[in-house]
């Protein structure tokens, strides 16, 4: 009705197929998001850990991390689509959800690295960021890896595993606050018949849930280079 897409942007991973496949049907999807100013989300090698029923935690670790010249192949042919927008969720070592300190080894470098390989290829300066990356499995990932990733040309990254907990932890926090209020209809610490409604209303402990969420994106935001410093 109005000309244009219903989203901005689409993800299409294809990650666990091979390379040359992934790229051409990538490639072919490009071309016709391309006319209506769509932007593509592509993956390239694995995310580590189990999102949506899909267990990756017991992948070989060579396919964590993906390598400069595939990255290369993917960026040449979907940049040569006319008008095409794209960014590349490349791995370096991520993995969804949370992990002990030490149980995964995060490489930003490839990132950095990467960019380098390419703009070497395409005779920018050094210091270029031709591409841009997603960075996948985000959470729990510390402050400094992030930031790093940031430099490396990351303008994405995934954060719902950190975002569910903090909603999580706002109701539970809720719980721990009321808890002599939320085990009967009537009686609490004010009276045997104080009626306890307006504590157990659900819309309460959600709420507290919407709270704990919204000052962890703001953290986030912060984290990101995503506020204005006026």
């Amino acid at each position: 009705q109005y000309g244009e897409p219903l989203f901005t942007s689409h993800m299409l991973d294809l990650s666990e197929q091979p390379l040359i496949e992934n790229i051409d049907i990538c490639k072919k999807y490009m071309e016709r998001m391309a006319k209506i100013n769509l932007s593509l989300e592509v993956e390239l090698g694995i995310t580590g850990g189990e999102e949506d029923g899909i267990d990756n935690s017991q992948v070989e670790n060579s396919l964590l991390y993906t390598q400069p010249e595939e990255i290369y192949q993917f960026y040449q042919e979907l940049s040569s689509i006319p008008d095409s927008h794209f960014t590349i969720a490349a791995s370096f070592g991520n993995v969804h959800g949370v992990y002990a300190p030490g149980n995964i080894d995060l490489k930003p470098e490839i990132l950095h690295n990467t960019q380098e390989y390419i703009s070497k290829q395409l005779g920018l300066k050094s210091g270029s960021k031709p591409v841009k990356f997603v960075f996948h499995g985000g959470s729990g990932s510390s402050l400094q890896d992030i930031k790093y990733a940031i430099k490396g040309g990351v303008i994405k990254m995934n954060i719902d595993t950190d975002t569910q907990w903090a909603f999580w932890d706002g109701m539970r926090d809720y719980e721990r606050k009321f808890r002599p209020y939320l085990q009967a209809q009537i009686g609490n610490p004010d009276g045997k018949d104080k009626p306890n409604k307006k504590f157990y209303d659900p819309r309460m402990a959600l709420r507290s849930g919407e709270v704990f969420m919204s000052n962890r994106l703001i953290k986030a935001m912060a984290d990101l280079n995503c506020v204005n410093i006026v």
